[in-house]
């Protein structure tokens, strides 16, 4: 009982600091400190939020297989879920706040532009995840959910892309998400290969 009562209270709290990015724009706004441009702040804003919790949800399993903490996958939902939230803020901030809901304006910058086209190619990625990330549908899927949930590694590539191909001149910071996003894809690679030889064992 002592132990899920902890588990609970750290949850909370973890779902507390995963707020930040929302405290965070408000303290931007309030001390009008969003720059020359405000709205490519506040798009840009979630944008590479979206990125660091999509880092932090594939970071679980690696966590917990080279610190032989179990307690690290118990996040990796709620953290998956930040990601399909705060990604979907990032758009809606694009289409209401940037492009004011014109959506011919929109489709054209979507076959324009590539980084509009693979970021938004992740979104509807990430859509059937968040819609599979219950106990319920975890059960009902069987095998199928992990190999459903896999899709996870091509948003994440998707959405360095969409940084990389946004940024254009200086790639330094969506290079560094690029091989987090690497190395956390080789990471899973070596976990998923000691697994099935493990199983082969028994």
């Amino acid at each position: 009982m002592l132990l899920q009562s902890n588990h609970l209270l750290i949850k909370r709290f973890a779902f507390t600091l995963c707020l930040w990015p929302i405290f965070s724009i408000c303290f931007h706004i309030l001390n009008n400190n969003l720059g020359a441009n405000p709205v490519e702040f506040i798009v840009r804003h979630f944008g590479k939020w979206s990125l660091i919790f999509l880092c932090l949800t594939l970071s679980m399993s690696p966590l917990r297989r080279f610190t032989k903490i179990t307690q690290w996958i118990l996040y990796r939902r709620m953290l998956g879920l930040f990601v399909f939230f705060y990604t979907t803020v990032h758009l809606f901030c694009y289409i209401g706040i940037d492009y004011h809901f014109d959506w011919v304006e929109i489709k054209n910058d979507i076959v324009e532009h590539r980084f509009v086209l693979v970021g938004f190619l992740g979104w509807v990625l990430l859509i059937p995840l968040a819609l599979t990330s219950s106990e319920k549908m975890i059960r009902r899927l069987k095998a199928n959910w992990k190999k459903l949930h896999r899709l996870i590694y091509v948003i994440a590539i998707l959405g360095a892309l969409h940084f990389i191909w946004l940024v254009k001149k200086d790639i330094t910071e969506p290079f560094i998400y690029i091989l987090i996003i690497l190395i956390l894809l080789l990471c899973r690679i070596k976990i998923s290969k000691t697994n099935l030889k493990n199983k082969k064992l028994v």
